[in-house]
C-alpha cells in the first residue's frame, strides 16, 4: 500500500452506498467545537480566577486541563478505537463532551472544573481521531476530497477563533458562558449522527494493554507538554524532560507502539505526517508572533489585532472546499502541495515586518498564507486516510491529529524561544522566519510521491489512481 493521489476504494473496505453529506457536516461542526476548546477557555481565565477566588496560576488549569489529554491520549486511543462500532463511539464521544462541558459551568470551585476539563478532553480525543474517519466514510472515494476538507478546514477555524468568541461571550454572559456555547452544537450533533449513522458494532472497552499503553504515553507526553508550557517562564522547568524519557521508551519497547510504527512505515505517511507537523508549528508560530507584534510593538488595539489575524482565518474559510473539489479533480498531492507552497510565500512575506507597516499589509499577506492553508487541510488529510490500511484507520486518524497538536504546541514555544536569543530588535524577523521555514519543508514532503517498497507484496499495492480531467 502506498501513498498516492487516488481517490479509489481500499481493498477490505466496504464501499459507500450513498453520500451521507449530513454526517459529513457533523464531522466539521464537531471538528470546530473540539479545536474552539483548545483556546477559547484562555481569554477567561482572569475571570474564572476571580470568580472562584483561586490564584492566576490555578486557573490556568482550566486550559492545561483540556490540552494534556488531548495531546497525551491520542495515540493509544486511536488503537482502540480501530475495528470499533462507529456509530457508538462517536455518539458516546460527543454526549460525553456535552455533559463535561456542561459540569464545567457549574463548576462552584476549581478542582471540579479541573476534574470536569479533563474528562472533556478525554472525550475531546475521541473525536478528534473519528472525525475524519467519519468524513472519509460517508462519502463515495471520488468525492473524498471534498468531504475531508469540511472538518480540515473548521477544525483550524476552531482553533483560530476560539479567542473572538471567548471574548464576545465573556464580555456579555460570563466565564460559565464559554463552556456553555457548546452544549447545543453537541446536542444537534448528537441527534443527527445517532439517527444517520449505520449500526455497526458496540464500544468495546480497552484491554489491560492498551490502559498501560495509554499510562505510560500519556505520562510521557504530559512530562514533555508541562515542560514546553512552564519553562517559558522559569528554565528550570526543563528538567520534566528526564521523566518523559523511562514511559516512553518503555512503550516504544512494547507491542502497543507496534500499529503506529505500521503505519508510518507506509510509504510516504511519514513524509505527509511531517508535512502536517512543519505546516501546523509554521502556523502557531506566526500566530502568536503577529499578534504579539501587533499589540506590543506597534501599539495597535486588541480590536485592530483581531480583525487584522482575522485575514487568516478568512482566507482559510474560502479556500477549503475549493481545496476538496481540486483534489477530487486533479488528485490530492498537487493541491496539497500548491497550497503549501501559497503558505509558505504568505509567511515568507511576512517576515520583513516592521513598525511601519498598515494593517492592510500585514492582513493581505495573512489572506494569502490562509488561502494555502485552505487548499493544503483537506487534500492532505485525503492523501493520508486514504493511504490508511483498512484495519488501522483510527490509529492513522490519531497519528495525524497527534502531528497537528504537536506543531501547534511546539510553534509558539519555539518562536518565544528563537525570538530570545535574536533579541528585542530582530526577535519578530526571527520567529517569522521560523515559522516560513515550517511551511517551506512541507512543500518537498507533499510534492514527492510515496514509493513502494521493494519487498511489499503485490497485493499491497494501491488501487489504480483516479483519473485526472
Amino acid at each position: 500500500m502506498t501513498l498516492d493521489d487516488s481517490g479509489s476504494e481500499q481493498p477490505g473496505r466496504k464501499p459507500v452506498s450513498e453520500d451521507r453529506w449530513l454526517l459529513v457536516a457533523v464531522a466539521g461542526v464537531l471538528a470546530f467545537v473540539a479545536m474552539l476548546d483548545m483556546n477559547i477557555v484562555n481569554v477567561a481565565l482572569a475571570d474564572i480566577a476571580d470568580g472562584l477566588h483561586v490564584s492566576a496560576a490555578t486557573a490556568q488549569w482550566a486550559a492545561l486541563a483540556y490540552q494534556l489529554p488531548v495531546v497525551a491520549l491520542l495515540l493509544p486511543v486511536g488503537r482502540w478505537l480501530d475495528g470499533a462500532g462507529l456509530r457508538s463511539a462517536v455518539s458516546a464521544a460527543i454526549a460525553g463532551f456535552g455533559l463535561c462541558s456542561a459540569l464545567a459551568a457549574c463548576a462552584p470551585w476549581a478542582a471540579w472544573l479541573i476534574a470536569a476539563r479533563f474528562a472533556q478532553g478525554a472525550f475531546g480525543v475521541v473525536l478528534f481521531v473519528l472525525m475524519p474517519v467519519l468524513a472519509m466514510r460517508s462519502v463515495r472515494p471520488e468525492l473524498r476530497g471534498r468531504a475531508m476538507s469540511v472538518p480540515a478546514t473548521l477544525g483550524p477555524l476552531g482553533a483560530v477563533t476560539g479567542p473572538a468568541v471567548g471574548g464576545l461571550l465573556l464580555d456579555h454572559f460570563g466565564w460559565p458562558s464559554v463552556f456553555l456555547v457548546k452544549i447545543p452544537f453537541c446536542a444537534l450533533a448528537l441527534v443527527v449522527a445517532w439517527r444517520t449513522m449505520p449500526r455497526d458494532g458496540r464500544l468495546r472497552w480497552p484491554d489491560r494493554r492498551s490502559l498501560v499503553d495509554a499510562l505510560l504515553v500519556a505520562t510521557g507526553v504530559a512530562a514533555l507538554l508541562l515542560t514546553l508550557t512552564l519553562a517559558s517562564n522559569d528554565p528550570g522547568w526543563l528538567v520534566l524532560v528526564v521523566a518523559a524519557v523511562p514511559p516512553l521508551w518503555w512503550w516504544l519497547r512494547g507491542p502497543g507502539c507496534r500499529p503506529v510504527i505500521g503505519v508510518l512505515r507506509v510509504p510516504g505517511l511519514s513524509r505527509a505526517h511531517g508535512a502536517v507537523l512543519a505546516l501546523a508549528a509554521g502556523f502557531a508560530a506566526m500566530h502568536y508572533v503577529v499578534a504579539l507584534h501587533l499589540q506590543r510593538d506597534d501599539g495597535v488595539s486588541a480590536t485592530t489585532t483581531g480583525l487584522t489575524v482575522l485575514a487568516f482565518p478568512l482566507g482559510m474559510g474560502l479556500a477549503g472546499p475549493l481545496g476538496g473539489r481540486l483534489a477530487d479533480r486533479y488528485g490530492a498531492r498537487p493541491v496539497a502541495a500548491i497550497g503549501a507552497l501559497l503558505t509558505a510565500a504568505g509567511l515568507l512575506l511576512l517576515v520583513p515586518l516592521g513598525n511601519g507597516w498598515s494593517s492592510w499589509e500585514v492582513a493581505w499577506r495573512l489572506a494569502l498564507a490562509g488561502i494555502g492553508m485552505g487548499l493544503n487541510g483537506g487534500p492532505t488529510q485525503a492523501l493520508v486516510m486514504g493511504a490508511a490500511p483498512p484495519d488501522r484507520i483510527a490509529t492513522v486518524g490519531s497519528t495525524v491529529q497527534f502531528a497537528r497538536s504537536l506543531g501547534f504546541t511546539l510553534g509558539p514555544a519555539l518562536a518565544t524561544a528563537v525570538w530570545g536569543l535574536a533579541g528585542p530588535g530582530d526577535g519578530v524577523h526571527a520567529g517569522l522566519a521560523l515559522a516560513a521555514t515550517g511551511a517551506c519543508l512541507a512543500v518537498p514532503l507533499l510534492a514527492l510521491p510515496g514509493r513502494r517498497r521493494a519487498d511489499a507484496p503485490e497485493k499491497t499495492t494501491d488501487a489504480a489512481p483516479a483519473a485526472h480531467t
